[in-house]
């Protein structure tokens, strides 16, 4: 409780280098911060044409099964690939300066979080030109999903950050790992296509409860099923404790491999 104090007390530096991280992201950039929205309209553009045009998979509005499940994804996945070097990329201030060290990736998953949420805002649009429509009521339950995926990226970027200090190469297996772990995950496809026996092997994937409920919300317009919600929660806290625990361990030597 005491350290979770003086993590609250450094929140100005928290708020700081999110700012600076949504900055810098786009920074000298022709487009800038519209990058926001183009990314994942591009990499939807990609996948639709894919799956739609050349492998047809008979998914009803199959560009907003994908977007609704892609977009999330690309903030977990950018969290894990990109949180990894948060430490590295500011060694220097935490050679020299004193402060809880769970503030960089704290950071940096925040920005990414954040920027989620403006890509929601494309969201909505394709959403409305679908004609779908939406579910007040179901959507009442989206604050909910984003939190527990905020917590488990959190956990994750814990993990990556703290081990890339020691193992500088894994910053660049971690492409290839989230590459996989996508493909393992129903963003492409659904549940329903995977063979009975394997679901258990999916339902394992911290991601898939997830995804699950962004769809049911913003694709089946329905409320999350709550067994589906508490399993996420319950990963998400699980990935998170594992992330305070190996943070917490490789932390006392970051300044030395540094």
């Amino acid at each position: 409780m005491k350290h979770l104090r003086e993590i609250y007390d450094y929140r100005e530096m928290i708020y700081s280098l999110v700012r600076q991280e949504l900055r810098g992201r786009y920074k000298g950039s022709v487009l800038g911060f519209l990058w926001t929205f183009i990314n994942p309209l591009l990499q939807l553009a990609v996948y639709t044409f894919v799956f739609s045009i050349i492998m047809p998979n008979g998914i009803d509005k199959f560009y907003l099964y994908l977007f609704v499940g892609l977009v999330p994804w690309l903030f977990f996945s950018g969290s894990v690939t990109g949180g990894s070097a948060c430490i590295m990329t500011h060694k220097d201030m935490v050679k020299k300066i004193y402060f809880p060290r769970e503030v960089m990736p704290i950071s940096y998953v925040t920005s990414g979080f954040v920027n989620m949420l403006f890509s929601f805002i494309v969201i909505i649009f394709v959403v409305l030109i679908s004609g779908i429509g939406f579910n007040l009521k179901a959507w009442l339950f989206l604050p909910a999903v984003m939190i527990v995926e905020y917590v488990m990226a959190l956990g994750a970027a814990m993990v990556t950050c703290a081990l890339t200090v020691y193992f500088r190469d894994l910053e660049y297996i971690l492409g290839i790992v989230m590459m996989a772990w996508m493909y393992m995950t129903p963003i492409i496809y659904s549940v329903d296509m995977i063979p009975e026996k394997l679901r258990p092997i999916l339902n394992i994937n911290p991601m898939t409860p997830v995804i699950v409920a962004y769809r049911d919300i913003l694709y089946y317009k329905q409320i999350p099923e709550l067994g589906n919600l508490m399993w996420a929660l319950v990963l998400g806290i699980l990935v998170l404790v594992i992330g305070i625990g190996v943070f917490n361990k490789l932390q006392k030597g970051f300044a030395e491999e540094l």
